[in-house]
């Protein structure tokens, strides 16, 4: 184990540069996990068209990914919180290369279903090890905007996937662009491993003799489950995006394929910006995390809904989808700072691994529940589920913030 840094400690001064070096390292991990989220839906087309398979058998691909993904997270922060985040690191990019050289030479449905599970261990741990690492090395001042850097970078890496991808198979094919996705995989994990000093974490001790200071323990408090909800409904929403956005653009508007996946790339890089914006929001209204967050799912809600409509043909709707991604991102900070409110001293793994696995909840339900919706031609009827569920994480993140201020507010008393 390694002792904590000067960014812990509070009072002691902590270079920008030093900061800015773990955000950016961090970062790039979480690009590598969101980048493996569209590894298989990216090759839905292609899959259809040399295979023949249902959009309900890919959808059930995904279902699978993020099954394992979230079972996965729940463990991993127990993990991370026992052994630290940096070995764990490591071993999930070795698992996302390993996946993408299977998907390189599979020929059947089972063979992408391993892909699938192989993907999902991989992608498993990083919201734990993220989080673990930015709450332990990043200066207390500068969290709000390592939150704003870490959501982002996840933005760029959903955005990166396509062009990547979508280039060289275009280029060559399917299966040369899994290879070059697995040496992708392979250089960022040479560049962490070469600069693992700054990743190492300390295991904050618990004490284990009684049952407050049980591993187990986080788990009854009801903050923690309102999180976890909120995070399972916004992310329903999302998996319609990034699943369908672009087979509901063709057929309600009869887009280009290559227009619908710039579009689906236009969301990603709103999503981006407004992470960049949100981490300034974040930081001048940290103590009203849970009202940032509402206000911004719900002008994304509109925004779908609107979509559904049809109202603004190809082109319009393709602008309001990707501002969509925009007002979503503009909450992405507020939504990590009041997920960290919520966090008991000591439990940042394990409270980020059941937390975040309701985003994996969320991304395996979804594809088989609007797979069906695609297979009847609901497009339209997709869009506004999709928004009216993301109303619903509304109404969740108000809770989060209810149950914290009902949890400090005691503490404040003592």
């Amino acid at each position: 184990m390694t002792t904590l840094s000067a960014a812990a400690i509070p009072g002691t001064d902590v270079p920008l540069r030093q900061d800015a070096r773990i955000m950016a390292l961090v970062g790039l991990a979480h690009a590598s996990s969101h980048f493996s989220h569209l590894l298989l839906p990216l090759m839905f087309p292609v899959f259809i068209k040399e295979f023949g398979w249902s959009y309900s058998e890919l959808g059930f691909m995904s279902t699978v990914f993020f099954v394992v993904s979230g079972t996965g997270q729940a463990s991993a922060g127990f993990a991370v919180d026992r052994w630290g985040a940096r070995p764990i690191l490591l071993l999930s990019l070795a698992m996302f290369a390993l996946a993408c050289i299977v998907a390189s030479v599979a020929n059947s449905y089972p063979a992408m279903l391993c892909v699938a599970v192989l993907a999902g261990l991989g992608n498993c741990a990083f919201h734990p090890v993220d989080f673990t690492i930015l709450n332990q090395r990043v200066s207390s001042a500068r969290i709000g905007y390592a939150f704003s850097v870490h959501g982002l970078t996840g933005n760029l890496g959903w955005a990166a996937a396509p062009a990547f991808l979508g280039l060289l198979a275009a280029w060559a094919d399917w299966r040369t662009a899994y290879v070059g996705a697995a040496v992708l995989y392979g250089a960022i994990g040479l560049l962490l491993w070469l600069n693992r000093d700054q990743l190492s974490t300390t295991v904050v001790p618990r004490p284990t003799d009684t049952a407050s200071g049980h591993d187990m323990a986080f788990m009854r408090l009801p903050v923690v489950w309102w999180c976890f909800a909120f995070f399972l409904l916004s992310t329903v929403t999302l998996a319609v995006v990034q699943n369908f956005s672009l087979p509901i653009l063709k057929a309600m508007h009869q887009v280009t394929l290559e227009a619908a996946t710039l579009t689906l790339t236009g969301y990603m890089l709103c999503g981006a910006l407004g992470m960049l914006v949100g981490g300034f929001v974040a930081a001048r209204h940290a103590s009203h995390s849970d009202r940032v967050v509402a206000v911004c799912m719900s002008v994304a809600a509109a925004f779908l809904a609107l979509c559904a409509t049809g109202w603004f043909g190809g082109t319009g709707t393709m602008v309001v989808l990707a501002a969509t991604g925009f007002a979503v991102g503009i909450g992405g900070p507020s939504r990590d700072l009041m997920i960290k409110k919520a966090t008991p001293k000591g439990a940042t793994g394990r409270v980020y691994g059941l937390v975040y696995s309701g985003l994996d909840v969320g991304f395996a339900i979804s594809p088989v529940i609007f797979g069906a919706f695609m297979d009847r031609g609901w497009y339209g009827p997709t869009l506004a589920c999709a928004a009216v569920v993301l109303l619903l994480s509304v109404v969740a993140a108000l809770g989060v913030g209810r149950k914290t201020a009902a949890i400090s507010q005691p503490q404040a008393a003592t």
